[in-house]
This record gives structure tokens, sequence and C-alpha cells, in this order.
């Protein structure tokens, strides 16, 4: 049984990982908006990996015999400088997740709640795995230093990717 503070800091997570999606969603739009499709596929499986990870904890809630409880959603920001600038607030935005998923391993070890210690693990690799991907493109953005082939060519690189759910999840 989860307590009372752990349960409401989960159900505001799902919450969090629900918004995440909604915000990729957004920024695919912005980078459709500028003809980087690339770009925007991979918000769009940045957004069904997120919404993968709300599904995690809406499940383990529910293992756990608790009930989730939903809220609804901010309006996201839709509109940037560059994709540069998407990057750079996709950067912090996955910084507020690792402090949300680190504020929740917190309580479950102050509480010794062995089985959430154990289900969060997965999720404090998943953020070092996501804040390194972001950085690494940002990092190849700031050195294109607005070249338009460039960016092209880490477009087309981007058009590349899929969503695979993880199956050590």
């Amino acid at each position: 049984m989860l307590s009372e503070k752990l349960l409401k800091e989960i159900n505001e997570q799902i919450t969090y990982e629900l918004y995440s999606s909604h915000l990729y969603l957004a920024m695919a739009s912005y980078c459709y908006s500028i003809d980087l499709d690339g770009f925007a596929n991979f918000f769009m499986v940045q957004a069904e990996e997120e919404r993968f990870h709300a599904m995690k904890f809406f499940n383990f809630v529910n293992e756990m015999d608790e009930k989730v409880e939903l809220k609804g959603l901010e309006t996201p920001p839709s509109d940037y400088d560059d994709i540069e600038d998407v990057y750079s607030e996709t950067l912090q935005h996955e910084k507020f997740v690792t402090s949300r998923i680190y504020k929740l391993m917190d309580i479950a070890m102050e509480e010794r709640e062995h089985a959430t210690i154990s289900f969060l693990k997965w999720f404090i690799d998943e953020q070092v795995e996501e804040e390194a991907t972001v950085k690494g493109i940002l990092q190849k953005l700031k050195r294109a230093n607005k070249d338009v082939s460039i960016i092209y060519s880490i477009d087309s690189e981007m058009a590349q990717r899929v969503f695979t759910p993880p199956t050590n999840a």
C-alpha cells in the first residue's frame, strides 16, 4: 500500500508524463510548420514514449491496489525561435522531469517503500538516456550554427527514429 503522500506524487507524475507527451506533440507540430519533418518525427516518437511512461505509472498504481486520479493538462507552448530553441526547451523540460523522478525516489526511500524504489530505478536510467540524447542533438544544432544544409542533414537523421517499447520495462 502506498502512502497518501507517495500516491499523490505518483498521480502528479502521471499528469507530468501526459503533459510531456502533449508538449512533444506541440513541438512536432512546430517542426512540421517549418518543414523539418525529421525533427517532427523525433518529437512524435518522444510523445509516444512519454505516453508509454505515463501508462507505466498508471499500471503501477493499479498493481499497488490504489486509484489513479487524472488531472487536466496545461496548453503547451507552440511557438519557438528556431529548431535550436526547441531542443533547448526540450532539455530544460527533461531536467524538470528528472527532478520529479528524483523527488519520487526520495519519498520512496524515506518511506522505505521498496516496490516503488525498484519501479523508479527504471525511470532514473531512462532519464539519464533522455537527457543525453537531447544534449547530443542540441550540441549538433549549436555546432551547425544555423547552417541549413547541416540542419537538413540532422533532420534526415531524426526521420529514422521509431518508437519501440522497451523490453526491460
